[in-house]
């Protein structure tokens, strides 16, 4: 599954630390923008990595969207940035 992240964190220690989270999950494709292909079990170990770090008291926000096959073929892409990448489907008989 696709997944948009992205966020405005406003200490930057805590907006270094989300980033190198993300960078272990996906690609960057702007400053503060990432496209992350997890499945279901590399989504909650990330979910609960940003949970342990994220201060949305502080005003932190972060926000996640979850493309699902079809709308990921809709993707439109302007400029010089990266091609959407996803994991290949693989199946073993």
């Amino acid at each position: 599954m696709l997944y948009i992240i992205s966020y405005d964190i406003s200490v930057d220690r805590r907006r270094t630390r989300i980033a190198k989270i993300l960078e272990g999950h996906g690609q960057r494709v702007q400053y503060s923008v990432f496209e992350c292909d997890l499945d279901a079990n590399q989504y909650q170990a990330l979910w609960r990595k940003l949970l342990g770090t994220l201060q949305p008291d502080e005003g932190d926000n972060l926000r996640i969207y979850r493309l699902c096959a079809n709308c990921n073929k809709t993707v439109t892409i302007i400029g010089s940035g990266p091609p959407v990448e996803t994991s290949p489907n693989y199946y073993i008989v």
